[in-house]
C-alpha cells in the first residue's frame, strides 16, 4: 500500500525522524570543545580524552545489532522508547563521572540508547517511503542532521565557558527527553510486529548473513563506512588539531567546526537535485574518486608540513563536500534490496560504519604528535580503500536492484 503525505506531514515526519538520525551526532559534537576541560579535569593527556569518543562509537557499533532485529521483532516504536529512556539514564551519569575510565564507560552505554534512534529512523524510512524516494529522503534528513555540526560545537564552548563541561550532558539528557515525548506522542509505528521471527542466535544470525552475503549490500555498506571513516577520525582529532596546534581557543574551533559542516550539508541537498538526472550508483561513484585526490593532496602535504590553516581548512571543506554525495546515496543502496529485513539491514549498515569508524577515531586519538599527520593519512587510506572496494564490488553486483515495492510508504494513522 502506497501512502500519500501532505506537504505538512512529510514535513513533520522528516523533522522526527531527523532530530532520531542527529541524537548521536550530536551526543559526539557537542562535548568536543570541552576535551581541554575535561582533560585538565581527570589529569590526563587531551589526546586521552578521545578514547571517550572511541568508545561512543564501539557502543553504537555494537548496540546497532542488538536493536535490528528486535525492530523487526517487535515493530518500530518500542525498541525506540527503551534505547531512548537508557540515553537519558547514561547522559545523567556522564554529569557525574570522576575519572575518565568512568566517563569512558557512561559514553558506551549512551552510545547502547542513542543507537537505537539511529537505526529506528533509517528503518522507518525504509517502511514509509517509497524505494525510489529513499535518496531523496536521507538527503533530507542530512539537512536535519546538519544541525548537529553547525550547532553542537558552538553550544557547547558556550556552555563550557560559561557553566562547566558536565553541564553538556544536561543538556543531553533534556534533549534526550524531549525526542522521547515527540516519540510517543507524534511518530506513528511504521512496522507490524513479525512474531515469526525469532530471536534465537542461530535465526538472528542467519538473518544477518542473508543481508551480509547480498552483493549490493556488502559492497556500498563496507565502500560508504570506509569512507565515512575518515569523518569519525576528524570529528575525533579536530580539537587536538584546531586547539593544540593551531592554538585557536574552544569558540573559534566551535565556529570553525560549524562552517566546515556546510560543506556536507549543502552538497547533501544538491545531491537531491543530481538524483533527478544521474542515478545513485553514478554520483557515489564521481564523489568517491573526487575523495580520493582530495584525501591524497591532504596527505602529501601534511606529510611535507605545507599545511597552513587556510589550507586545511580547504581541503577538509572540499572533503566534508564529497561526503555529503557519498553517504546518502550508499545508505539508499544497501537498503533497496531489502523490504522485511529493513531493520536488520538497517542495524548491519550502522554497525559497519560506526565500528570502522572507531577504529579510524582510536587510531587518531593514541598519536600524540601534534600534528595534522595522523588524521590526512587516515583521510586518505580510507579514501582510497572505499573507492577500491566499490569497483571490486560493482563487478559483482552486475545492475544495482532496488527492492519490490511491496511495502511502499505504508503509514497506519
Amino acid at each position: 500500500m502506497t501512502q500519500e503525505y501532505t506537504r505538512t506531514r512529510y514535513f513533520f515526519l522528516i523533522l522526527i525522524l531527523g532530530t532520531l538520525t542527529a541524537l548521536a551526532p550530536f551526543s559526539i559534537d557537542m562535548y568536543l570543545p570541552g576535551f581541554p576541560a575535561i582533560a585538565a579535569d581527570f589529569g590526563v593527556e587531551q589526546a586521552r580524552v578521545g578514547l571517550s569518543l572511541s568508545s561512543f562509537f564501539i557502543g553504537i557499533s555494537a548496540g546497532q545489532l542488538l536493536y535490528g532485529p528486535l525492530l523487526d521483532r517487535f515493530g518500530r516504536k518500542t525498541p525506540l522508547i527503551l534505547g531512548l529512556l537508557v540515553y537519558i539514564a547514561a547522559s545523567l551519569g556522564c554529569v557525574y563521572a570522576v575519572t575518565l575510565n568512568s566517563l569512558v564507560i557512561l559514553r558506551f552505554i549512551q552510545a547502547i540508547g542513542s543507537c537505537a534512534a539511529t537505526v529506528a529512523s533509517v528503518a522507518m524510512v525504509r517502511d514509509l517511503f517509497p524505494v525510489k524516494e529513499n535518496a531523496k529522503v536521507f538527503a533530507l534528513l542530512v539537512l536535519v542532521l546538519g544541525a548537529s555540526p553547525m550547532l553542537a560545537p558552538t553550544i557547547g564552548s558556550y556552555v563550557t565557558a560559561a557553566f562547566n563541561w558536565h553541564t553538556i550532558f544536561i543538556v543531553l539528557a533534556a534533549m534526550g527527553v524531549l525526542i522521547l515525548l515527540a516519540t510517543i506522542l507524534w511518530l506513528p509505528e511504521s512496522y507490524q510486529p513479525d512474531t515469526s521471527l525469532s530471536l534465537k542466535p542461530g535465526p538472528i544470525t542467519r538473518s544477518f548473513w542473508t543481508v551480509a552475503t547480498t552483493p549490493q549490500f556488502y559492497t556500498y555498506a563496507f565502500a560508504g563506512a570506509t569512507a565515512f571513516s575518515g569523518l569519525f577520525a576528524y570529528v575525533s582529532g579536530s580539537p587536538q588539531i584546531f586547539m593544540d596546534v593551531y592554538h585557536l581557543d574552544g569558540k573559534t574551533y566551535g565556529w570553525i567546526f560549524a562552517g566546515l559542516s556546510i560543506g556536507f550539508i549543502g552538497s547533501s541537498q544538491i545531491n537531491s537535485l543530481l538524483l533527478k538526472r544521474f542515478e545513485s550508483q553514478q554520483i557515489v561513484l564521481v564523489a568517491l574518486t573526487l575523495h580520493v585526490i582530495t584525501g591524497l593532496i591532504l596527505a602529501f602535504c601534511a606529510w611535507n608540513n605545507w599545511l597552513s590553516l587556510t589550507g586545511l581548512l580547504v581541503l577538509l571543506f572540499v572533503y566534508l563536500c564529497c561526503m555529503g554525495y557519498v553517504n546518502p546515496n550508499t545508505s539508499a543502496l544497501c537498503l533497496a534490496p531489502f523490504g522485511k529485513n529493513a531493520g536488520t539491514a538497517s542495524a548491519l549498515m550502522g554497525a559497519l560504519q560506526m565500528g570502522i569508524g572507531a577504529l579510524a577515531s582510536t587510531f587518531v586519538s593514541l598519536f600524540d604528535s601534534h600534528s595534522t599527520l595522523p588524521l590526512a593519512l587516515t583521510i586518505a587510506g580510507s579514501s582510497v580503500m572505499a573507492l577500491t572496494i566499490l569497483m571490486a564490488g560493482r563487478k559483482q553486483i552486475g545492475t544495482a536492484m532496488a527492492a519490490p515495492d511491496q511495502a511502499g510508504a505504508v503509514l497506519t494513522h
